[in-house]
């Protein structure tokens, strides 16, 4: 079987980030990506739980992994929209 890891993978538990992030940054804040793109997320708590400091440094797992000869990188992409939800119908 060959699979990789589908993301950086997280930093902390869910319940632990709306403490460490919203002292420096709030739900409006955590809208709008160091890319510029968009996230759309309407639960305050998820919008925490999601941000982007809640996970690994990307750029070092991917280093890794092609340092181990896991993968080749052959694009880089920059996300435009990103839609959080909790999941369930009618949301």
């Amino acid at each position: 079987m060959n699979t990789l890891a589908h993301g950086a993978g997280r930093k902390w538990q869910r319940s632990e980030c709306k403490g460490r992030l919203s002292h420096k940054y709030s739900a409006d804040s955590l809208r709008q990506t160091a890319f510029g793109s968009v996230v759309v997320c309407q639960d305050k708590a998820l919008i925490f739980e999601e941000a982007p400091q809640a996970y690994k440094d990307i750029d070092s797992v991917i280093s890794a992994m092609k340092n181990a000869g896991l993968i080749e990188l052959v694009a880089r992409f920059k996300p435009v929209l990103t839609y959080k939800t909790s999941g369930g119908c009618g949301e």
